[in-house]
């Protein structure tokens, strides 16, 4: 027996708890499936710089746990979960968690966020939480008043290196590129350069982290003239970059070739009911904010796809007698004049047929189901099933044909 929802959510970082509150908002049973704390990737990153309303920054850990209370507020269920199977075939979905039970939904938000990308240097798995670290606000107090490692140049690196200088004596960032050249955002970069106990080695790329049981020093390497040299320090971060977290997904949505989920810009995946958000999403930025982005598109798009699903089942497939589509869209006025027809052709039927009118914006799915190109168009279904279609123009004889030989199936 599997418990009942609108809507699940796979993953409670930003997106997913963005997407809780945006759904459970719209009245919709939501619950979030989440291991651990929610969060994600956020939760560990102390120092936020440019999540918008914050000028002087916030923590991660702070607006993780502030997001988490305004979903519950809402009534959104947040369950420490892991899902480890989907069968996201059919109307409704079933997610299998760790523990053995199965939840069902009509909709399910895939936001399982990424990983930490791993270099594989020598030493590194060996090493791993005995000074190898990939996050500063989980390990930097551990390596208070000693000297540490950081790898990588980008935002989060800059950013993390910066929140580990209130604890470390040193930290020495190993850039790639040349000197002064980082691939941070300018105001992160100034204030980096500006830290007095930030230390810089230019060219260069980590070769080997040595230790006995811990870590004690390591190997680098000058890219520009080959040399290798050793260098004492108590501990390694690595920020650079992340892998989607989208195992449990493989063959059952589409992924891009790095194992991204493809998602349009209403997050719709390639199966219907399923949607995708924040950093395991195919998509250019992967921020706090563009991840609360997607959620709220996400549980937005979730929403009028229920509407729209229900509506047409009720109006259109449950209905026993027969029923007519018509297609149209205000700004084809043609397909207004053939609404007014089809209208005035139902008032002499009388109760023997249904009308039923579709805008092909408000119902883009339902018109895209169907293969509906031309506007008006009319769609004669008898129970739940398309007997007949007539695009473009129409007369009264055609449609009453139509109608009659229904009627006398």
């Amino acid at each position: 027996m599997s418990e009942a929802y609108d809507i699940i959510v796979v993953g409670g970082g930003p997106a997913g708890l963005a997407a809780g509150i945006y759904g459970s908002r719209s009245r919709l049973k939501t619950v979030i499936l989440q291991k651990g704390r929610p969060g994600g990737q956020a939760a560990t990153t102390e120092e936020l710089e440019n999540y918008p309303g914050f000028p002087r920054g916030t923590t991660g850990p702070g607006l993780m746990e502030a997001m988490a209370k305004h979903a519950e507020s809402f009534g959104t269920e947040i369950l420490n979960e892991e899902a480890v199977d989907l069968d996201l075939d059919g109307e409704i979905k079933v997610v299998k968690t760790k523990s053995g039970k199965k939840y069902s939904s009509k909709i399910v938000i895939l936001a399982p966020g990424a990983a930490p990308r791993t270099l594989n240097i020598k030493g590194e798995r060996e090493l791993r939480g005995k000074g190898v670290s990939y996050c500063a606000t989980c390990d930097a107090d551990f390596f208070e008043e000693l000297d540490v490692v950081v790898v990588g140049n980008g935002d989060a690196a800059i950013e993390e290196a910066m929140y580990i200088t209130k604890f470390a004596e040193t930290v020495t960032i190993i850039v790639i590129h040349d000197e002064g050249i980082l691939d941070c955002n300018k105001v992160s970069a100034e204030k980096a350069f500006a830290n007095p106990k930030i230390k810089w080695v230019w060219n260069s790329v980590l070769q080997e982290i040595k230790g006995d049981g811990i870590v004690e020093s390591v190997v680098l390497k000058n890219i520009k003239t080959g040399e290798l040299s050793e260098m004492e320090t108590n501990g390694v971060f690595f920020f650079v970059g992340t892998v989607p977290k989208t195992d449990i997904v493989k063959g059952k949505v589409e992924l891009n070739e790095q194992g991204y989920i493809i998602a349009n810009e209403r997050m719709e995946t390639s199966v219907p009911g399923v949607y995708a958000a924040g950093d395991a999403r195919d998509k250019y930025l992967r921020q706090v904010i563009t991840a609360a982005s997607d959620g709220a598109i996400a549980a937005f798009a979730a929403e009028k796809y229920l509407a729209e699903e229900e509506g047409f089942k009720s109006q259109v497939l449950n209905t026993a007698k027969p029923v007519m589509v018509a297609f149209w869209a205000p700004q084809v006025e043609a397909s207004i004049a053939a609404v007014s027809q089809l209208e005035k052709i139902v008032d002499k039927l009388g109760d023997s047929v249904k009308l039923v009118k579709m805008d092909t914006y408000r119902n883009e799915r339902v018109a895209k189901r169907y293969g509906i190109e031309e506007i008006p168009s009319v769609l004669f279904f008898y129970k739940g099933e398309v007997a007949a279609k007539i695009s473009g123009g129409f007369s009264e004889e055609a449609v009453i044909s139509q109608l009659n030989s229904l009627n006398n199936k």
